[in-house]
């Protein structure tokens, strides 16, 4: 089998940032696939799945509820490494694009302080396992040291 874009991907050399991922056209549309990679792969501890689960309740509620991208936000979801997120976004992006929105998003996360939206056994299947002020800390690591000083290396893959 022939091994999948994000694969080819240097993990070895990747740092946290925003990047595109990949651009699918369907019909005459454009989605951009954006990967949010928030922790160094292989270099640093992965993120548990508590705060990966909320910040994927908090960023897809935010994205789904914004004025400007509500209609656009196809998905928000962890990576299975749980290094980061993709965000799939309806329309034609550079990473440089979505970088107000990221701020945006990841200062709702770091400020949040309510109950997790969807945290109940009626709308979600795991519940439980949620833990707001790591979710909160993570947000605030992302943006202190990726977001608020991003410059082109950390928009841009890395070559292989």
């Amino acid at each position: 089998m022939e091994k999948i874009t994000s694969f080819t991907i240097d993990h070895i050399k990747l740092q946290p940032g925003v990047y595109v991922s990949r651009k699918d056209h369907i019909g005459a549309e454009i989605i951009t696939t954006f990967d949010l990679r928030m922790t160094s792969p292989n270099e640093e501890p992965v993120m548990n799945t508590a705060e990966v689960h909320t910040i994927e309740h908090l960023a897809a509620t935010f994205l789904r509820n914004h004025p400007d991208y509500r209609e656009k936000t196809i998905y928000f979801g962890p990576m299975g490494c749980r290094t980061g997120f993709y965000l799939l976004l309806a329309g034609d992006y550079a990473s440089r694009d979505i970088i107000p929105l990221m701020i945006q998003l990841y200062e709702f996360i770091r400020d949040y302080r309510d109950e997790v939206p969807g945290a109940s056994p009626r709308d979600c299947g795991n519940y439980l396992d949620m833990n707001l002020s790591m979710a909160n800390y993570l947000a605030k690591k992302y943006l202190e040291n990726v977001l608020y000083q991003i410059d082109d290396s950390r928009l841009v893959y890395p070559e292989s």
